[in-house]
């Protein structure tokens, strides 16, 4: 059987409301026991974002769900030939943060566009790979046949997780135990690392007749749960041995008294092996695919910090595939970091910037810290 080439042929981005400054945070999020963040500026200054976007308004009110996002990123993906929507065979949504855990985000999402009709719909779980899942099996249905067209969509909204009332019940119960009455730093570190956001592509296997697309060269991903414990995890408490202990374990006192809903995550442990894992598909990949740094136009890597640029960088070097940082294209500083969503983005802002010719080559990686996962791929412009 023949197989199709799959182009990307459109892209668009949706950001609720306006950004968010660094000095206006906690307007949004709310101070946890009334008291101004004592991290907030040292994590700030690690990861170098300077503005965000959040689904609230001051005070914390949610003013968008998941699901609105990212319905509002494939609206804007047809903003100009809105009937096409009505003729698009398959919708694949990738998210960590989904507004429930039934019914799935891409069912809720379709729910929002009654006007794309009964079709396939899927709903990759997981964390920051869970975007580049949902374009990786929207990439394969293109590819075999399955679809003519499909629509992928990477999105988070992190901020209902983030807000200060999240962890009254836990700091309340500290001060009764006279305990210093601040969140552990694996929680509150994540509240100035993430943002808010939905983007989409749009995969045919026909490449645009005017104007730019991106062929999808390859899309590869790997897993290192085999021999590693969890780092980020969600809904659960980790336990001395490593493993974790479900929500479903807990009263629902304990899931107050513990924020077992916050996200949460093991620092020492990303900080030791988030990069060297990443690293090593790489090289493979590099090995295997018959490709060059020189081969490369643009790079971009998907990091929660800038605190990780350098070691990055490094990391390649030691594998004897540097990339030089003239060839990086990251906008996280400007967006901040919207998990699923961040590879899109950064591919959504270069789409539109001008900057592509012909024959430029794109390489994406993006990092998963929840058990160490990781995916990769290779756009040409066309």
């Amino acid at each position: 059987m023949a197989l199709n080439e799959v182009y990307i042929t459109r892209t668009a981005s949706f950001f609720p409301n306006n950004p968010v400054s660094n000095d206006e945070m906690e307007d949004y999020l709310g101070y946890i026991n009334g008291k101004p963040s004592k991290s907030r500026r040292i994590v700030l200054r690690n990861n170098a974002i300077t503005n965000r976007y959040y689904a609230l308004e001051k005070g914390g009110k949610p003013t968008h769900t998941n699901a609105q996002l990212t319905a509002l990123a494939v609206k804007e993906l047809f903003k100009t030939d809105p009937e096409a929507l009505k003729h698009i065979d398959l919708l694949s949504c990738g998210t960590s943060s989904p507004d429930q855990m039934m019914p799935s985000h891409g069912c809720m999402v379709h729910g929002w566009l009654p006007e794309m009709g009964s079709i396939e719909v899927v709903s990759p779980s997981g964390v920051c790979c869970a975007g580049m899942h949902a374009l990786k099996y929207a990439y394969m249905a293109v590819k075999i046949g399955d679809a003519e067209n499909a629509v992928a969509t990477g999105s988070e909204r992190f901020s209902a997780s983030l807000v200060a009332h999240q962890f009254e019940d836990e700091i309340h119960k500290l001060e009764a135990l006279e305990e210093n009455p601040y969140i552990s730093f694996d929680k509150e570190f994540l509240r100035w690392m993430l943002s808010d956001g939905a983007a989409a592509f749009l995969l045919t296997n026909k490449k645009n007749k005017e104007g730019l697309s991106l062929k999808v060269e390859w899309l590869e991903g790997i897993s290192y749960a085999d021999h590693m414990e969890s780092c980020m995890y969600m809904g659960a408490e980790k336990q001395a041995d490593g493993t974790l202990k479900s929500y479903l374990e807990f009263d629902h006192h304990e899931m107050n008294d513990k924020s077992v809903l916050s996200i949460k995550q093991d620092v020492k442990l990303l900080s030791e092996n988030i990069v060297p894992y990443g690293g090593k598909m790489l090289k493979r990949l590099f090995d295997t695919k018959g490709i060059t740094p020189d081969d490369i136009t643009y790079y971009m890597p998907h990091m929660s910090s800038n605190f990780f640029k350098d070691k990055i960088y490094q990391e390649h070097v030691k594998n004897g595939i540097e990339i030089p940082y003239e060839k990086w294209f990251v906008n996280l500083s400007s967006v901040g970091n919207v998990g699923a969503a961040s590879i899109y983005f950064m591919v959504d802002e270069l789409f539109h910037s001008g900057k592509l010719k012909e024959g430029d080559k794109l390489l994406m990686l993006v990092p998963e810290s929840s058990r160490f996962s990781y995916m990769y791929g290779l756009l040409t412009v066309c």
